[in-house]
């Protein structure tokens, strides 16, 4: 019961954290660029459809959305080791952009 009350205290008295500052047209065009470097070497329909997605995305949170879509076509095209990492090397794109606590490696 106590760490029960202490959780709730400590979530109640931590700093709420502050509002990001919204990323510009160039910054969402970098983290754009990286995702398509990402799947740049996957040929097909789903591919195509990643890249249209991925164009049409107006915001860095939507774009990390994108990641899973990003790591299922790499991962049939190649393996999901080259995935992984592929993805995992997104993260420096996405730092400044999105909370840290969303921003998890693959395993």
């Amino acid at each position: 019961m106590i760490p029960t009350i202490a959780r709730i205290i400590k979530g109640t008295l931590k700093p709420r954290s502050t509002a990001r500052k919204a990323p510009t047209l160039k910054d969402l065009q970098v983290i754009r660029n990286a995702l398509l470097h990402c799947v740049e070497d996957c040929d097909s329909a789903p591919a195509q459809r990643l890249r249209h997605k991925i164009t049409a995305t107006q915001t860095a949170k939507e774009l990390w959305m994108l990641r899973n879509d990003a790591y299922q076509l790499i991962s049939q095209q190649h393996n999901q080791t080259a995935a992984a990492n592929r993805i995992n090397d997104l993260i420096s794109a996405f730092e400044g952009w999105l909370e840290p606590s969303q921003l998890v490696r693959i395993k």
